[in-house]
């Protein structure tokens, strides 16, 4: 799918006052005060990096899902609903609900119950040092890069919308994420990841309600769609057979497998800036039911920023049209100047500045978790007292956020920055999910497999991006059809070496598997839960199948 550019029209600009500014300088003090607050609870250095695993499942959850809440959710995926309509639901019901139910059900119990403090941590204890480090590498790495992602995307945003330069933005957003994390550690990130929520959904709503009120409620919307933009506009699947050219550039095969499976799987269940929110859970069960209550308001915000999407695309029926300056990514800052009054203009700025730093603050912490507990503590400063690494992760934090900045200059140099985010998960994302899914579940898979698998993968994704679609050796439609294909492709490539790897090489004693393997236990994966976490209704089970049936009967109205 070829995704909208990110840049916004010459000249858009909010009609901010005072009252605007106000409201977003209460954000900022508010922010720094939880920071500060979390404060006192960061003692140890399991403190910084994991809130001392001592969070109830209700801020895990709604933490993570306000991580996912960055650039790409508010004003990308409201483009994409401007560009392509309906289609926007399968990176929500197909393409996160799944992988969220299987990570709480299937994975948590062996992340939290290996007692492990990063994603990485589970490799070494699966198969060896090669495999944690080069896993260790690749996640710090795509951590950093996407922490710039938010930054730039930010950066551009407030420049065209309040008028501030690029560098300002960036510089200002990211002392503000630095102060609250390198003082509260990841307690104060999610605290606030909890409150940006709820910003992010009160600058979200009133734009949703007011922009179906302007074209005559839900009906009027899609009568104007389907007059102008076919009855396939408002459909999840029209066109999507395989062998019809659709403007998505992807069948439903490819939309199933490779985004559905390949890509949905290897960002949620292996992305530490994810999962880092489970483990911080006080309990076994509040960890695995951290993603399945984030599954439930995951579902219905796509159509907080489907929606406006929309209805951009019937009030400005010149956005994203040839000669016209207005690209789809102006969608929801179009309809903020149009419809928003003051005072609600100014929890809507101070929304979308939320959204882009809990998707920074996220992906910081989590860098800073993966590069002190598993590169820095493991191979270089090893048997150090605890205060140490504690300082050492504060210091690092900064480095991360410095970092961050650099590379949301990087970030500048791409045309698209959805297709690029998504670039980024098929390289790094799915050749460690294929490594974890078969470590997980075939005891037989060697130490050395693990290594070669992710080698493999990354490879293969990045050949099939860089060589076979950019030097047009196959044709695929479009980038993002080319993401699904290189998804694909990486993780078939990190299975099959694993195998072949394993048949010449020797497998972990079975004895050294326990919680580490399907079929197998440790003490930790039996934890009882704790008393009212065993009520009918916070059974894992009945969540992780509820949203599963939710998000497939949500599909029903816009599959005919």
């Amino acid at each position: 799918m070829q995704s909208p550019t990110y840049h916004l029209a010459e000249g858009l600009r909010l009609p901010t006052n005072g009252l605007d500014y106000t409201i977003l300088a209460i954000y900022f003090i508010v922010v720094l005060g939880i920071g500060f607050a979390a404060r006192a609870s960061v003692k140890t250095s399991l403190d910084f990096f994991l809130s001392g695993r001592s969070l109830p499942a209700w801020v895990t959850g709604l933490a993570f899902v306000a991580a996912n809440l960055g650039a790409t959710e508010i004003l990308g995926m409201a483009a994409t609903g401007a560009q392509y309509g309906v289609a926007v639901v399968h990176w929500y019901w197909i393409g996160a609900i799944p992988a969220m139910v299987f990570l709480g059900l299937v994975m948590m119990p062996f992340y939290y119950g290996s007692k492990v403090r990063s994603v990485p941590e589970f490799l070494l204890q699966r198969f060896d040092k090669p495999a944690h480090l080069l896993s260790s590498v690749l996640f710090a790495f795509a951590a950093i890069l996407i922490a710039g992602v938010n930054l730039y995307a930010l950066s551009i945003v407030v420049e065209a919308l309040l008028g501030w330069p690029q560098w300002v933005s960036i510089v200002v957003a990211g002392f503000f994420v630095l102060a609250y994390i390198t003082v509260g550690g990841l307690s104060s990130a999610i605290y606030n990841e909890v409150l940006q929520f709820f910003v992010i959904l009160a600058a979200l709503i009133p734009l949703t309600v007011l922009g179906l009120k302007r074209v005559g409620g839900w009906d009027g919307l899609t009568d104007s769609l389907s007059a102008s933009k076919g009855d396939n506009f408002l459909s999840a699947w029209g066109g999507t057979g395989i062998g019809d050219a659709n403007p998505l550039g992807a069948n439903w095969l490819t939309i199933i497998l490779g985004l559905g499976f390949v890509l949905s799987f290897g960002y949620w269940t292996t992305n530490f800036a994810e999962v880092q929110r489970a483990l911080s859970a006080k309990n076994l069960s509040a960890a695995k039911r951290t993603p399945l209550i984030a599954a439930f308001p995951k579902i219905f915000i796509v159509f907080a920023v489907m929606i406006p999407g929309l209805v951009a695309a019937v009030i400005v029926p010149k956005i994203g049209t040839a000669g016209s300056d207005l690209t789809y990514n102006d969608a929801i800052p179009l309809l903020m100047q149009e419809l928003l009054p003051n005072g609600v203009l100014g929890i809507a700025v101070t929304g979308l500045m939320a959204a882009f730093m809990a998707g920074m603050a996220a992906n910081v912490s989590s860098f800073n978790t993966v590069f002190t507990t598993d590169i820095w503590q493991k191979y270089v400063a090893k048997d150090r007292e605890d205060t140490y690494y504690l300082r050492f992760g504060r210091l690092i934090t900064a480095i991360g956020v410095l970092a961050s900045i650099g590379t949301a200059f990087i970030a500048a140099s791409f045309s698209n920055i959805m297709s690029y985010l998504q670039t980024l998960f098929s390289f790094f994302n799915v050749p460690m999910f294929v490594v974890f899914i078969i470590g997980m579940f075939w005891k037989r898979a060697s130490m050395k497999s693990g290594v070669w698998g992710l080698v493999a993968g990354t490879t293969a994704a990045m050949v099939n991006y860089f060589w076979i679609y950019k030097q047009g050796v196959i044709d695929i439609p479009s980038d993002q059809g080319a993401n699904f294909v290189s998804a694909i492709v990486g993780f078939v490539a990190g299975a099959v070496v694993m195998v072949a790897v394993t048949l010449f090489t020797a497998p972990k004693p079975e004895s050294e598997l326990a919680g580490l393997v399907y079929g197998t236990t440790s003490p930790g994966m039996s934890e009882a839960p704790a008393e009212g976490d065993d009520a009918w209704y916070r059974r894992p089970a009945l969540l992780g199948w509820g949203a599963i049936v939710l998000a497939a009967a949500c599909y029903i109205p816009y599959s005919f």
